[in-house]
């Protein structure tokens, strides 16, 4: 697990790499090479995860010196990769990132397909003068790059040092509108409009044979399988295997390993199988708040761990300075979210940082096993008769409804088409309320939803709701919560990895008929199926709190502040935002209309375009 950094014709030095000391203090290197008049750098900053000899050491050069690596995250099958390779190799350690090195060189870049895990990497082909930048399957771990007329490249594991390396920068407005609608920047943008960020699931071939540098963008994310009928008497078995075979896999490691535990059934259903295969005593984390929330998990979880046997630690937070806090979590995420349960992430890093490098987590079980309570509303749509579906939707009842999910589920009901319903049900802020933000509309999402869409050739599945979902797991999930756990985790030089997308479970998991997995009642049907087997009812069958943050309540406590910051003029954030439109979401959050995923991405934005050094467009 580290971090990347690279470039084509562009200089760069330790100062600059030191950027992302963060996600590597254990060590570091800087390597560069010429190819065709082409000044090539690869750098990285090291944590030590597996094999913490100098033999893990990158970049990394291969015995015959015409191939290069860098790699941030960890290969789990790695040692099956080994045995497949057939050229004889003299190995210097046992890293994961050494096998890959090897692993491209015979196979070529599509060998790519077969690497199980979590990555982002730079490999550079010495003898076809070609270089490929590769993020994986889930996006877990991000890639960013930067290209200009120039034929410069840098490409890195953050924004911060494309940025200190740009001459300059400016705001991506049609950007800015996509973030407000979906509440994150789905790939290939971000809010800067020199930087863009790798697809999961894709990589860039950059040719460095001609004058000038040739990129092509290449997918090689599978399609959604084809439904298969299990016998029933051995599919609850089949996917207790494959979720215990994943936990086990992403054991791998030469430190000590933890978990971050919440109330709910997905840390707990892994917490379970991790203890039953690591020698060790495992450690589990949670953080709650001081005061009476019912977002607070500590009593849940150390519930959990005690049923375990796990030694647990937590502890419980206030949030006095709830505000200073977003403003330095969107420092440390680097694109504004609306997703409030980065601020618990922030001191559940924190503190598992203090005695573990390695930690698993149950994140990534709701999108592929339906745990979202948007998915029912596709349920609910399908037993409606089509003409009824808009006629019952009355202005006058949307009006009444102060829910959100709830809200945002009955105006999907309503659409046709499955990129629209979907983008409905997404949505944040309506097309409408971003024309009265920031005077334009989001043009961007519905061709990136509708180009995964292709891709994962969603037409096969009949049931809209796992069309869906699979789009839910390769793009909420990749740009926006694995997004801001990677980020913040590392800031804390701490691994965060997600058996739950292990990518053969979740290949089986989507070859399930989607009854197995939710109904009209709930979700995760199978993986409750499978947990009654080795947890109690009182695990199952919490309610559940979703990692979130009280926001709601301190947005009401502090809305005069709120509206000071937010409404004050001369910021760079009043010469792009309407603030009388912005007033009214304030207000709307105090006479009792959930407004806090707006609010909370707002002040996000806010402190962002704060410290944005670059050209802002006046409205």
């Amino acid at each position: 697990m580290c971090g990347i950094l690279g470039s084509v014709n562009v200089q760069f030095d330790y100062s600059v790499l030191d950027l992302i000391k963060h996600r590597g203090p254990d060590d570091f290197g800087i390597d560069e090479t010429i190819l065709n008049g082409n000044v090539v750098k690869f750098g990285q900053r090291r944590l030590s995860i597996i094999d913490l000899s100098p033999a893990g050491h990158q970049p990394m050069v291969s015995n015959c010196g015409n191939y290069m690596l860098i790699l941030n995250g960890e290969i789990y099958n790695h040692q099956e990769l080994r045995e497949k390779i057939k050229t004889e190799i003299k190995y210097n350690g046992h890293s994961d990132t050494e096998t890959v090195l090897y692993y491209l060189k015979e196979f070529g870049i599509e060998g790519i397909r077969d690497l199980n895990g979590i990555f982002a990497l730079a490999f550079l082909d010495k003898n076809d003068n070609k270089l490929f930048l590769a993020r994986d399957p889930f996006g877990v771990k991000p890639l960013y790059y930067s290209i200009n007329e120039d034929h410069e490249l840098v490409f890195s594991s953050e924004i911060r040092p494309i940025k200190a390396l740009l001459k300059k920068y400016s705001l991506n407005k049609d950007a800015l509108a996509g973030l407000l609608r979906l509440r994150y920047n789905p790939s290939p943008d971000t809010l800067y409009r020199q930087i863009k960020k790798i697809h999961p699931g894709h990589y860039l071939k950059i040719d460095l044979n001609e004058n000038k540098l040739l990129l092509e963008h290449h997918s090689f994310l599978s399609e959604i399988p084809e439904t298969v009928n299990y016998p029933s008497g051995d599919v609850v078995r089949i996917y207790g295997e494959k979720l215990e075979e994943a936990v086990k896999r992403q054991l791998l490691s030469d430190v000590e390993v933890g978990i971050l535990l919440s109330g709910g059934i997905d840390s707990a259903l892994v917490a379970a199988l991790a203890k039953k295969h690591y020698s060790g005593k495992l450690k589990t984390f949670t953080i709650g708040f001081e005061g009476n929330y019912l977002e607070d998990e500590i009593e849940d979880a150390a519930h959990t761990a005690e049923f375990l046997g796990l030694e647990h630690k937590f502890r419980k937070i206030s949030f006095t300075d709830f505000l200073n806090l977003i403003k330095k979590c969107t420092h440390i995420v680097e694109e504004p979210l609306a997703t409030t349960s980065i601020i618990p992430m922030f001191f559940l890093s924190e503190l598992a940082s203090k005695d573990v490098k390695v930690v698993l987590t149950g994140q990534g079980a709701d999108e592929p096993l339906g745990g979202y309570t948007r998915y029912k509303s596709e349920l609910l749509r399908n037993k409606i008769p089509g003409f009824l579906r808009t006629s019952f939707i009355s202005p006058g009842l949307m009006k009444r409804i102060r829910n959100e999910n709830i809200l945002r589920g009955v105006k999907a009901i309503g659409v046709e088409k499955d990129i629209d319903r979907f983008l409905s049900a997404w949505e944040v802020f309506s097309n409408e309320e971003i024309e009265k933000l920031i005077y334009t509309s989001d043009r961007l999402n519905y061709k990136k939803i509708e180009y995964l869409y292709e891709i994962l050739n969603c037409k096969r599945k009949i049931n809209p709701v796992e069309k869906m979902m699979a789009l839910d797991a390769r793009l909420n999930l990749a740009d926006d919560l694995l997004n801001y756990t990677d980020k913040i985790t590392m800031n804390f030089a701490l691994e965060c990895r997600v058996p739950m997308l292990d990518l053969e479970l979740v290949n089986f998991i989507e070859s399930l008929p989607a009854h197995l997995k939710l109904n009209l009642r709930g979700g995760k049907l199978i993986h409750k199926q499978f947990a009654s087997e080795i947890l109690p009812g009182s695990i199952i069958n919490r309610k559940k709190k979703g990692f979130l943050s009280p926001t709601n309540n301190w947005f009401k406590n502090e809305a005069a502040t709120i509206r000071e910051i937010l409404l004050e003029g001369g910021t760079n954030f009043s010469k792009v935002f309407n603030q009388t439109y912005v007033a009214e979401i304030i207000k709307l959050h105090l006479q009792g209309y959930n407004k806090e995923k707006q609010i909370f991405l707002l002040l996000s934005i806010f402190y962002w375009l704060d410290s944005f050094t670059g050209e802002v467009s006046d409205k």
